[in-house]
């Protein structure tokens, strides 16, 4: 049995790589990748008839520059920038929503934003009437301080 691996190298580099390539699915930073293209080139060579000291030279070189040039690239191709999502109360500021039990001057009341009814008080401290448009201003704890849209 060994003497069937020794002399099909190439199929224990493709064994290798298509392992990686399955470890890259669970981690998706594109680092297990740079070793499944090693892997490749490693069984290629394999299959050319290199020596193993060769393949696992040129295994580590190739996995290496993997690492430096290819890991980058696709970094910046796939793991484009992009604005910063909100979310939880951080989300809720600058949400427009409708008064739902009038906000008294120096007071609280409701607010309804997406179907969640919240504690608010005006921005101004002035008395906001039900069914007005308001926007949230900022957000204490799960107090809302809210504005009138006009």
């Amino acid at each position: 049995m060994i003497e069937y691996f020794t002399s099909n190298l190439w199929l224990i580099w493709v064994i290798i790589s298509i392992v990686c390539l399955i470890l890259e699915l669970s981690s998706g930073d594109f680092f297990i990748l740079c070793f499944a293209i090693g892997a490749a080139v490693a069984a290629i060579l394999a299959g050319c008839g290199l020596s193993l000291t060769w393949q696992i030279v040129l295994f580590a070189v190739v996995s290496a520059l993997s690492l430096l040039l290819v890991r980058p690239a696709l970094i910046k191709k796939l793991h484009k920038p992009h604005r910063e999502r909100l979310s939880n109360a951080e989300a809720l500021i600058g949400q427009e929503g409708r008064v739902s039990e009038r906000i008294v001057a120096g007071g609280y009341g409701r607010v309804a934003i997406d179907g969640d009814d919240w504690k608010a008080l005006s921005v101004d401290g002035s008395s906001i009437d039900k069914n007005t448009r308001v926007r949230v201003v900022k957000m204490d704890s799960i107090i809302l301080t809210v504005e009138p849209i006009n």
